[in-house]
């Protein structure tokens, strides 16, 4: 697998991509962001794209805006984690965040199992954002539950070397990437 950063030319397939998932237009925070129009990282394996990563850098910190992955278990949610904590650091930042919502049980697992820390619960975000800015998002998410709510969680980039290194070897816990019964699914973790 390979993780760049995304180009021109790559712009009609992550469109694409972006689609399948629902994440043209993402609404979190009370604002909706078009992703095609921030910097974002890609994810190919034998010339295909499996993963996209779409990211916002704002003074010292940098926010994971989209995050999709075709195939679960397999390292590249994990892997453009990585690649935007590099991106991140170059560019100063000191805190990588990201926004998903109460029902996304595997976002919620998938980044704290990388380091990041819950942050901030906005209660009624979702139901704000389906009324004034999106109206296409869901009233009920993964497994039965009532999207309402946007949870933050934050990863520190001031902590040493050796300690983000650790958080990459996550991707080999026997539970990443599978869902209840053992299934690999798609990943979504990110705000509708």
């Amino acid at each position: 697998m390979r993780v760049r950063q995304c180009e021109p030319v790559d712009r009609s397939a992550t469109e694409s991509f972006l689609a399948r998932w629902n994440s043209l237009r993402v609404a979190r925070q009370g604002v909706l962001q078009q992703p095609l129009e921030h910097p974002a990282l890609i994810a190919e394996e034998d010339g295909s794209l499996v993963g996209v990563l779409s990211y916002v850098v704002d003074g010292a910190s940098c926010e994971v805006l989209t995050l999709h992955a075709d195939v679960r278990g397999r390292g590249v949610g994990t892997a453009l984690i990585g690649e935007v904590t590099r991106v991140a650091t170059q560019a100063g930042c000191t805190r990588l965040w990201v926004v998903t919502t109460n029902d996304n049980i595997d976002a919620l697992r998938f980044y704290q199992r990388r380091g990041f820390r819950l942050a901030a619960l906005r209660r009624g975000a979702v139901d704000d954002s389906r009324t004034r800015l999106k109206p296409e998002i869901a009233e009920i998410g993964y497994h039965g539950i009532p999207l309402r709510d946007e949870l933050e969680l934050e990863l520190s980039l001031t902590h040493g070397p050796g300690e983000r290194f650790a958080l990459a070897d996550h991707r080999h816990h026997p539970d990443l990437g599978r869902c209840s019964g053992g299934r690999t699914r798609p990943m979504r973790c990110c705000v509708a």
